[in-house]
């Protein structure tokens, strides 16, 4: 068998890492001999993500460009001329046979370098809207993984394979798992219970929103599981009290999501590519709340993907803390309508990307 050496480049927010290393552990599972070699960038949160999980990683001193005005833009030319120079050095001297890019600030320079030495390459775009440097790397690559239908006004049609987006086995295997989740949450399995889950780093207008009204949710009868994220979980336990709420489990980070997907009845979600990823697969009713923060407004567009088919429901993030827990209740109260929304979840989701994606490497690397 080959011993092939991989590089993937990219990072800065879960919603790259979780993917790489979904990729990671997909060619690893049917090629075990294979090196693996991660690039992020300095001072991310990839920096640590990749090393758990058991995988080598590479810092570049990439930066994004502020909106807002920064004296750091002055310096985003150098750095990314240090980074291409440095991408540069460590590909010639890793030898990959091929580089996998999965969008964030390293991917650009990684897979720029990879392109000018004639080394295979491919990206994994997670986004209904593609980012522009992806946009600008699917040029050069040999084939572009997707998660979307209709990205050919991206992309080159002749580049694009349908894969879905890889999503950690172990978070979707939720079946015959809401008895453990009840124990695990300290939550009653007959009562209806609502996922509330803003990203790593949390979402402030769900958790306003949901600061605001919980009482609401609890007095209609809902039991609520809350991931409010790093920066805003000492402010929620002050404001909510030290004393605990019967059926209502807060924390900073789930680390357990199987546990809590098996236990939602719905989730609500900012509308990041691989969160909606994760929904479709397991087939749980949603109402996401698109962050209007983030590049392209790609949120929205990835909402507005399943929502054109029925498949979730769809909360403007300037109304959420007037309209959320409402939606909830509307929602949670129409069995009919969640059945729907569920079932047409599930007809979107991909529960095997990652060795959709493993086929497209490995038919990359076979042809040489």
């Amino acid at each position: 068998m080959k011993k092939w050496k991989v590089i993937l480049s990219g990072g800065g927010t879960g919603g790259h890492i979780f993917p790489a290393i979904a990729i990671a552990n997909g060619i690893r599972a049917k090629y075990p001999d294979t090196e693996f070699l991660f690039i992020g960038a300095e001072g991310k949160m990839e920096m640590e993500k990749v090393p758990a999980a058991g995988y080598k990683i590479i810092g570049l001193p990439i930066r994004g460009f502020q909106r807002k005005f920064a004296w750091s833009n002055f310096l985003l030319p150098f750095k990314i001329i240090q980074s291409l120079l440095q991408a540069r050095k460590i590909i010639r001297q890793f030898q990959p046979d091929i580089v996998i890019g999965v969008g964030g600030y390293a991917s650009g320079p990684t897979l720029q370098m990879a392109n000018l030495l004639g080394i295979k390459t491919v990206i994994q775009e997670q986004n209904s809207f593609a980012g522009k440097t992806n946009q600008i790397l699917g040029k050069k690559v040999n084939k572009i993984c997707v998660a979307y239908p209709n990205m050919e006004k991206f992309f080159p049609k002749e580049k694009i394979v349908f894969t879905g987006n890889p999503v950690r086995k172990n978070i979707i295997e939720i079946e015959g798992k809401k008895s453990a989740a009840a124990d695990y949450f300290q939550l009653d399995t007959d009562q209806p219970t609502v996922l509330i889950v803003g990203g790593s780093l949390g979402a402030r207008t769900l958790n306003n929103a949901i600061r605001e009204n919980h009482q609401q949710l609890i007095e209609a009868g809902f039991q609520i599981i809350w991931q409010s994220g790093k920066n805003d979980f000492s402010s929620l336990q002050k404001s909510i009290g030290s004393e605990p709420i019967k059926g209502l489990y807060l924390a900073e980070f789930i680390y357990d999501m199987d546990l809590a997907y098996a236990m939602a009845d719905i989730v609500v979600s900012r509308a990041g590519a691989i969160a909606v990823s994760e929904i479709c697969a397991i087939g749980k009713p949603s109402i996401l709340v698109p962050s209007p923060n983030v590049a392209e407004d790609h949120q929205t567009k990835n909402a507005k993907a399943l929502t054109a088919n029925n498949a979730a429901v769809f909360v403007a993030d300037k109304e959420a803390q007037g309209t959320l827990a409402n939606t909830i209740i509307e929602l949670m109260n129409d069995q009919q309508q969640r059945q729907v929304i569920s079932e047409n979840a599930s007809k979107m989701g991909v529960k095997n990307a990652d060795e959709q994606i493993v086929q497209v490497i490995e038919n990359l690397l076979l042809k040489q």
